[in-house]
């Protein structure tokens, strides 16, 4: 039985996750944003979960996300789900990022720095990346002006080049990326042409299961199968400026 948590577990990916990963028997550790939609995981608590709460799009809070789930103890595995899309605006946080990239890329680099000792980490990608400009001197769109489809490409490469990056410099931590298609949850509206239950069990795979597969680390996968992965993403340079950039933004560095 292993003991996981999950980011943006309310609703779409990360409670389909949760409840397969709860009805296979784990212990999980549920997120959500507020306490209002910490309230929707009530069932899911009944059931054995334990909930944290905590905005991603902020830097505060995402600590204290990371502070939450460090005083229930060591987590096996940790998937990294929470996510936005496509925003129409820049939306900018409290500490002045955008919050495409703050949710997509800096709340994951945050928790993989301050959560303790997780035994697998999966980060949620998606085919988009591809697309990512890898424009390192422009992450926040300050210089640009705002396009949120492509800031939400740049997210995912940046994201996926952090898996990557884990995967090299942590070789005792099983790491990898999913893109889970495009589903129809909440983010993918309700036209989106993939499966939701193939969406979600990439993730629950990574996180369980003693598989070769599942137990070498440094892939990106789309319904357990590898994925395509941008040059960049797979670049060491670009991995590591990403990290130094990543070091600045938040203020904390990733140690291996």
């Amino acid at each position: 039985m292993a003991r996981i948590f999950i980011t943006g577990s309310a609703q779409g990916l990360g409670r389909a996750a949760a409840e397969t990963l709860l009805g296979e028997g784990h212990r999980l550790v549920v997120h959500a944003r507020d306490s209002g939609r910490a309230a929707t995981l009530a069932d899911l608590v009944r059931r054995g979960a334990d909930v944290v709460i905590g905005d991603l799009a902020d830097p505060q809070q995402a600590r204290s996300v990371a502070d939450q789930v460090n005083e229930l103890g060591r987590m096996d595995a940790v998937i990294h789900n929470a996510g936005v899309y496509g925003e129409g605006h820049r939306n900018p946080t409290k500490a002045g990022h955008p919050r495409t990239l703050a949710v997509n890329t800096l709340a994951p680099y945050l928790l993989t720095v301050l959560i303790r000792n997780p035994g697998r980490l999966i980060y949620l990608t998606s085919d988009m990346h591809l697309g990512g400009s890898g424009q390192l001197d422009d992450m926040d769109w300050d210089a640009r002006k705002w396009d949120g489809t492509q800031a939400y490409c740049d997210s995912k490469l940046f994201v996926t080049a952090l898996a990557l990056a884990v995967a090299r410099l942590r070789p005792g931590t099983l790491t990898h990326a999913v893109d889970p298609g495009w589903v129809p949850t909440r983010m993918g509206g309700p036209s989106a042409p993939d499966d939701l239950v193939e969406g979600h069990l990439t993730q629950t795979w990574l996180a369980v299961s003693d598989s070769p597969e599942a137990g070498s680390s440094g892939s990106v996968w789309h319904h357990r199968r590898p994925a395509p992965i941008a040059a960049a993403a797979r670049d060491v340079g670009f991995q590591d400026q990403l990290l130094e950039v990543l070091a600045r933004m938040t203020g904390v560095r990733l140690l291996t």
